[in-house]
Parts: structure tokens; sequence; C-alpha cells
């Protein structure tokens, strides 16, 4: 019985620790954090918002469009010309007939761009518009 057991553990068949739970108990907290991470949503250009002390936060946000200084449009990171901008949200609209838009205007950015962008949204059927400011 010994010289069965010697041979065992020196042959490298013994016991080994089986790590299929362990892999199992990472991905499932894995998957658990991916769950209830929440992921902060930006324009994907860096504009300097204007200050408002009546800014709210507005947690369900869908579609932003930037507006830089230089004049130009930007959604989701990726820069559009203004004549495309109501396609654009049109095609957002007919994905999600209840979203939301936010334009986020740099604060010296010129204010007939900033007007049109809003005018735009809304002749394309957007029924909430929102502009982003920072809280005071």
């Amino acid at each position: 019985m010994r010289r069965r057991l010697q041979n065992r553990f020196q042959d490298g068949s013994g016991d080994e620790i089986n790590m299929t739970p362990l892999i199992d108990m990472v991905f499932i907290l894995l998957i658990f954090f991916l769950v209830t991470t929440s992921f902060v949503r930006e324009a994907g250009v860096e504009v300097n918002r204007p200050s408002a002390r009546s800014a709210q936060t507005k947690e369900k946000t869908n579609l932003l469009v930037a507006v830089t200084v230089a004049g130009e449009i930007y959604i989701d990171g990726s820069r559009i010309d203004i004549r495309s901008l109501r396609a654009q949200i049109q095609r957002f609209l007919a994905d999600l007939p209840k979203g939301s838009v936010v334009v986020v205007a740099d604060k010296d950015a010129a204010t007939g761009i900033t007007i049109r962008v809003l005018d735009i949204c809304r002749l394309a059927g957007v029924e909430n518009i929102s502009v982003a400011a920072k809280k005071d």
C-alpha cells in the first residue's frame, strides 16, 4: 500500500487543484462588475461648456451633438457636415423614436451655429432637446 502511494506521487499523477470553480467565480465577478458599472457619455470632442446655476443632471441621454469654437459639429466623436445633421438625427429617431438629444455647445461657439443645430434637431422631429451646461 505504501509503495503504491509513493509511486503515485512520484509519477506526477497525484492530486491536483481543480481550477474550474475558480475560473467560474472570476467570470461571474467580471460579469457583475460590467453590469453594475455606469458609463459616462461624452461628446467625443473637447468642449468648454458654459456654466449655469439652474443646470440639472440628465440621466437618460441618447444622442450628443457637439458644437466647437470653430463651428464644427460632432456626433459620437466623428465630425459631420451641418447639411447631413438632419439625416443623421432622423436615422437616430428611426431607431429610437422617443430618443432625446443634448447639444453640447462650447461657450465661445457662434450662437448662430448653435441655433441652427437646435433648429435642425427640432425639424428632424426630436421632441426632447437639451443644451448642456456645467453646474455653477
